[in-house]
């Protein structure tokens, strides 16, 4: 299976071998018919010419118009060929890539971004553009080459000579320009990743004048890219005019070896000019391929990309289907680190909690709070330890299964480029009788009825067309839409006002009513009224969990928290959970 994986890009191709055959066999006729040209000029020269016959003329020129014909067609067919392929790579990577490329920003610190798809566009403009073309004619340069010997040894070996000069300028362009082109390729990923992550926060840039020191730092990181590409431009520059002097001095050379010939009656007239055109079609392809080198080390860079994320991030296995879950909630031992870090946050956190169960996360500032609230919904995985959902394992649910009983409302509201209804309903088929319905529970409805499109009101990239408390609001029906039954709600009061924050608490009351599990982490007393637990963590570790009024009286009595937790257990009904030995 881990091999099977780690081909993934390989074996898309493979896919596509048929494809390329038939794109080497159409290369080899329309090679052939290269041909068609060369030998007309000879014919005209040597006997049309001789012989003054129209007749042969005619005939001659049908001939080669017919042959011509069917070049232009192979031409055509090979080249909607190379575009089929592209189109079967693309469907059959794009979604796995795009897939991919979440996952990996969800499990990772560091990400590719839309590089990635940039990279399956690349390879996929390769395969479809002159550069394969080009890759596909030269493996027939010997052929040419051969007939030209056939004219005349000299021949042959001027235009084998020329060959080999132009395919070491291309040796010579890959060595000189493979470094400086793949360092500007990966300073070019960062600093695109450096633009985003600016446009993301343009908001506070431009309100504490950040902009010139961004810029700044922009210009640095752009700059190193424009200097390594400069330098394998000019590197590359140089080959390719050292590659068309060659071929121009190798056309001029064979003309003149080729006169020479004829003078002395080696060769006709038309063999020197039919031996200059087949030189110069045979020396046509590895002048492209040193052309197309450039494309080439992007393509390779992108290949390796683009592989190294699939092996990365393995396509999800098949699970089998579980049942609708109820709620239960266990957590064993669990220890958690942000993906890419050593620096545990949870240190081992364990509790359990009933379906129907209300659980209200309070404690300072850096206490493990989020990422609790993301260990809950699968976003990280625990480092350690077990999260359980009706006692299996969160892992072991299929994620598209799972997500429509999963509510979640993130600290950092995101909102999507479409409309409310699209955004609640989490973009999959509309239900408006759901849509409405999430949108009550969550306080929202007529807010939305008062946009200027109800709820087709198109909100733009991110929620931008609303204010904070709307988008708060929105993001909450999208938590509570359809089949909720975890819901984990992360400072879900932030941006409200107390009319908000009494709809917040309506909604809570009445996911309780139906039996979902919710979780909902505050500072704000008034959340904790509906919650049956509370948990308090500190420092990543549970100090306390019990009732809610057992809690919120002990918490607000450090001096009894403290000895309680010195003691390593609980009283008055507080459940005391110790930190695991190690």
């Amino acid at each position: 299976m881990r091999q099977r994986q780690a081909n993934e890009l390989r074996n898309a191709l493979g896919t596509c071998r048929g494809a390329f055959t038939a794109t080497i066999i159409f290369s080899l006729f329309v090679n052939l018919l290269m041909f068609v040209a060369p030998l007309y000029m000879l014919q005209i020269y040597d006997r049309v010419l001789a012989s003054r016959s129209e007749s042969t003329l005619i005939m001659l020129t049908v001939i080669a118009g017919g042959m011509l014909l069917v070049f232009g067609l192979l031409e055509a067919v090979r080249s909607r060929v190379l575009v089929r392929i592209g189109v079967r790579l693309d469907q059959q990577l794009n979604s796995r890539v795009f897939s991919a490329v979440f996952r990996q920003n969800v499990g990772s610190s560091q990400s590719s971004g839309s590089q990635s798809l940039r990279d399956l566009d690349n390879i996929r403009e390769f395969m479809t553009g002159s550069g394969l073309i080009a890759f596909c004619d030269a493996p027939w340069v010997p052929v040419f080459i051969a007939v030209i010997f056939l004219f005349h040894p000299w021949l042959g070996f001027l235009a084998l000579a020329g060959a080999i000069i132009i395919f070491i300028l291309a040796l010579s362009n890959e060595i000189l320009t493979r470094k400086p082109l793949s360092e500007a390729s990966t300073a070019s990923v960062k600093a695109n990743q450096f633009v985003s992550t600016s446009l993301r926060n343009a908001e506070a840039v431009e309100a504490m004048g950040m902009l010139g020191g961004i810029m700044r730092r922009w210009d640095q990181r752009h700059g190193a890219v424009m200097r390594r590409q400069a330098m394998a431009s000019d590197r590359a520059g140089l080959i390719m005019a050292s590659s068309k002097f060659v071929r121009m001095s190798l056309q001029v050379g064979i003309l003149g070896l080729g006169a020479y010939l004829a003078i002395h009656q080696q060769i006709t007239p038309g063999t020197m000019i039919a031996a200059s055109i087949i030189m110069g079609r045979a020396l046509a392809p590895v002048e492209m391929a040193v052309g197309q080198w450039r494309n080439f080390i992007q393509t390779r860079s992108a290949y390796a990309r683009l592989n190294q994320l699939l092996q990365q991030v393995p396509e999800r296995g098949e699970t089998m289907q579980l049942p609708e879950p109820r709620g239960d909630v266990t957590l064993e031992r669990v220890v958690a680190a942000p993906p890419g870090s050593r620096t545990a946050i949870l240190k081992g956190v364990s509790f359990n909690l009933a379906a129907g169960t209300t659980l209200g996360v309070i404690g300072p500032s850096a206490a493990g709070k989020s990422t609790l609230a993301r260990i809950l919904v699968g976003v990280w995985p625990p480092a350690s330890g077990s999260v359980r959902l009706d006692g299996a394992e969160l892992s072991s649910w299929d994620k598209g299964e799972l997500g429509p009983y999963i509510g979640y409302l993130p600290q950092d509201v995101e909102l999507f480029d479409g409309t409310v209804a699209e955004n609640i309903a989490r973009f999959n088929d509309v239900d408006a009788d759901k849509v409405v319905h999430a949108a009550k529970h969550a306080g929202a409805h007529e807010m939305v009825l008062h946009l200027p499109d109800g709820y087709d009101t198109p909100i733009g990239a991110s929620g931008q067309s609303l204010s904070g408390g709307q988008r708060q609001r929105v993001a909450l029906a999208r938590a509570l839409y359809d089949k909720a039954k975890l819901i984990v709600l992360d400072e879900p009061d932030a941006n409200l006002d107390s009319e908000g924050e009494k709809a917040l608490v309506a909604a809570m009351e009445y996911c309780k009513s139906q039996g979902a599990t919710v979780i909902v982490i505050t500072h704000r007393p008034a959340l904790l009224n509906t919650a049956d637990q509370v948990l308090v963590l500190d420092q990543g570790q549970v100090k306390m969990m019990g009732s809610r009024d057992d809690i919120i009286s002990r918490y607000a009595r450090p001096s009894v928290v403290a000895k309680e937790a010195g003691q390593g257990k609980g009283g008055d009904g507080v459940t005391q959970i110790q930190k695991p030995s190690s």
